[in-house]
């Protein structure tokens, strides 16, 4: 039995993404909370690339290759605010990392969950399972839809919320 019932919260935000995006404007996709925070786009690039750093380079998930992203453990998109990424690109690198989400989703069983991974952050070796990575993720990914969000709302603008109808 795969795990992907047990989080289908990740399908609601990657669906409430999917829906959103296209509709965002220029305008709406440069919206910031400060002059100094990352612009709606980045956010939503962030959410992207967290994805496959964590499934692909962390756990060593295939598909990374299908992603615009070359290096995520070094370089996202957020990390160049100079170059702007319109909603076809945001569109483009959530679909593809949605692509590794998915596989993992409906690959692994819960048998697999407790299986751990290991990265080294700062010299100090950190261990890593299946079952934290994906709580990580949908954490990640629902912190920031809630960020985009407030963004849009104080804005007068349609919500990113996957629980609205």
């Amino acid at each position: 039995m795969p795990v992907d019932a047990v989080y289908e919260g990740m399908r609601r935000v990657q669906n409430r993404l999917m829906a959103r995006l296209p509709t965002l404007s220029e305008e709406e996709l440069a919206l910031k909370a400060t002059a100094d925070s990352w612009p709606v786009w980045a956010i939503v690039a962030h959410m992207a690339v967290t994805r496959v750093y964590w499934l692909s380079v962390v756990c060593g998930e295939q598909g990374m290759e299908g992603t615009p992203f070359d290096d995520p453990a070094q370089d996202g998109w957020e990390d160049h605010l100079d170059t702007p990424r319109s909603a076809s690109e945001l569109i483009e690198a959530i679909q593809s990392s949605w692509k590794i989400v998915d596989a993992c989703l409906t690959g692994w069983t819960p048998e697999m969950l407790s299986v751990a991974f290991s990265r080294t952050r700062n010299g100090e070796v950190q261990l890593h399972t299946r079952q934290s990575v994906l709580t990580r993720i949908v954490m990640h990914d629902s912190f920031h839809a809630g960020e985009v969000s407030v963004l849009l709302g104080l804005n007068g603008r349609p919500s990113l919320d996957p629980w609205e109808v």
